[in-house]
């Protein structure tokens, strides 16, 4: 067991939801309740080769065309009339590329991932052997935006700001909200809409740094996410590698999502929204592609 806060066997010995237990059918109705609009906002990014973040190590994605209208002879050997055919792709691309959420077996510390369960269980071909992304079910609960860089009257936080958990509930104060247990959170930073602009730097990027992780996990949430490539900060807080990621997936089993879309949200103050959030049911993934979709 670590000696660290953690939510290890809070939910059993076998457990691998993490702070996904929290979502209760109790909490998703409360969440239902939310919306006063009906406006729906799409948060993913595109998944293309070019002008989005990516991790250079990670490849770029790639959309090869299968088949097109110049194989229109296969669909006619099948009995297609003529000027009839199908057009079909293959996706070819990391895990944790565009808006993505990470699996609990992401991260390791200590040799261990969420739960205790040991770092080496992750095979090439049949992937993780705990805590894959095939064990996230469909998330709808109450989100909340916490928009650091409005807080602060500026579109974008500096290059590789560290968000203090002060900083988080300045912003929470401004805008009239609380977080409560089971919570998805949202942290706006600005980055994502600065860099799509500019086609700038990928690196530095802002984002929370430990003692905002540990915030939060002390709120009890049961999901992070950002508008950054990694939630937390680059470089890394207190130059601990992946320190906000060990607090939360190792310690807390929060899992946390990726280069989230969130100007439309904050261009109309949205900060408090029923959002749904479905990965794929990827066998003993380390991460899925998602397009988190809010109700305000």
């Amino acid at each position: 067991m670590s000696t660290r806060r953690s939510n290890w066997g809070r939910w059993g010995a076998a457990d691998e939801k993490g702070a996904l237990n929290l979502l209760t059918p109790e909490s998703v109705l409360a969440a239902l309740r939310i919306p006063r609009t009906g406006k729906r906002y799409s948060l993913g990014i595109p998944i293309q080769r070019s002008g989005v973040p990516n991790m250079e190590y990670r490849g770029t994605p790639q959309r090869l065309t299968m088949i097109n209208h110049d194989d229109e002879a296969m669909a006619q050997a099948n009995g297609g009339a003529p000027g009839v055919g199908a057009h079909e792709d293959q996706l070819i691309m990391p895990s944790h590329t565009s808006t993505h959420m990470d699996a609990l077996c992401h991260v390791y510390s200590e040799s261990k991932i969420y739960n205790g369960y040991p770092h080496d269980g992750v095979r090439p071909y049949s992937g993780a052997d705990k805590c894959g992304i095939e064990n996230v079910d469909p998330i709808v609960g109450r989100g909340v935006l916490i928009d650091v860089a409005a807080s602060k009257g500026v579109d974008a936080l500096a290059a590789g700001y560290v968000v203090t958990r002060g900083d988080l509930k300045q912003a929470l104060d401004k805008q009239g909200v609380a977080l409560a247990a089971g919570d998805l959170v949202l942290i706006r930073t600005g980055w994502l809409e600065e860099f799509m602009r500019t086609q700038g730097e990928l690196l530095p990027q802002p984002g929370i740094g430990v003692e905002a992780a540990t915030y939060l996990a002390e709120c009890d949430v049961a999901l992070v996410g950002s508008d950054n490539s990694a939630v937390e900060a680059i470089p890394f807080d207190r130059d601990i590698y992946l320190g906000g990621h060990i607090v939360l997936l190792v310690d807390n089993g929060i899992h946390l999502v990726e280069n989230l879309d969130l100007k439309e949200l904050a261009a109309d103050g949205c900060h408090e929204f029923l959002l749904t959030i479905g990965a794929l049911n990827i066998s003993g993934g380390t991460a899925s592609p998602v397009t988190p979709v809010a109700v305000g």
